[in-house]
């Protein structure tokens, strides 16, 4: 656990595959499977957000059985969520917000920290912070020419990484505006689908972002 290092672990899971595989929803009797889905089609990161059924317990599952990935939260709002995720093994904490006590907490863990922003304002102010990347969310509402905006004024290495209405059909306009991966969610996985049709959405986006 000690030898973890999070700038490197993010690094090294982007240059094999930099797709956030979010599993809301997700049951721990389920997590052995899907992440092995995942696996095999070439997922290197996966989050479960904490408002899944007993999302410890899954991320635990998880990080035992694919300690070759960077598995950890979503959904983290508060310093005591940052805490329960790293003490269930996770080393990942995405958020739909920019909360600096959870920066600093996931940081002073030695976590990798992901949190989301929408302005430019807020994606300096997380910089400022520490984060290792941002998400940047909701997609819905930022379009390639935002994060074309975005990407001419922030420093060139910053990860950006849209989230929320990403499918392997709008993945290539974000990418030529400058995305460095994305987070993938009920596009990939959702409650009630099998391995195989997550393994299938999974082979979809990876054709897709490799296009």
């Amino acid at each position: 656990m000690n030898t973890f290092n999070a700038t490197q672990a993010l690094a090294q899971a982007m240059a094999q595959l930099p797709l956030i595989a979010i599993l809301r929803g997700l049951t721990p009797a389920e997590a052995p499977a899907m992440g092995q889905a995942l696996v095999d089609g070439g997922f290197a990161i996966m989050e479960v957000p904490l408002n899944s059924p007993e999302p410890l317990q899954s991320i635990t599952t998880l990080t035992q059985l694919f300690p070759q990935a960077l598995i950890g939260a979503g959904t983290v709002l508060n310093v005591q969520q940052v805490q329960a995720v790293h003490a269930a093994g996770g080393h990942l904490i995405v958020s739909p917000n920019f909360n600096p006590a959870v920066v600093a907490q996931a940081l002073v863990l030695g976590m990798v920290v992901l949190p989301g922003v929408a302005t430019p304002s807020e994606a300096f102010a997380a910089l400022h912070a520490g984060v290792h990347g941002l998400k940047l969310f909701p997609a819905e509402m930022i379009s390639p020419a935002t994060v074309k905006a975005l990407r001419a004024v922030l420093p060139h290495d910053t990860a950006l990484m849209p989230v929320g209405g990403i499918t392997p059909d709008n993945m290539a306009a974000y990418r030529a505006a400058g995305a460095s991966g994305f987070g993938l969610g009920s596009a990939l996985y959702a409650p009630g689908r099998s391995a195989a049709q997550v393994r299938a959405q999974a082979n979809a986006f990876v054709q897709a972002f490799k296009g």
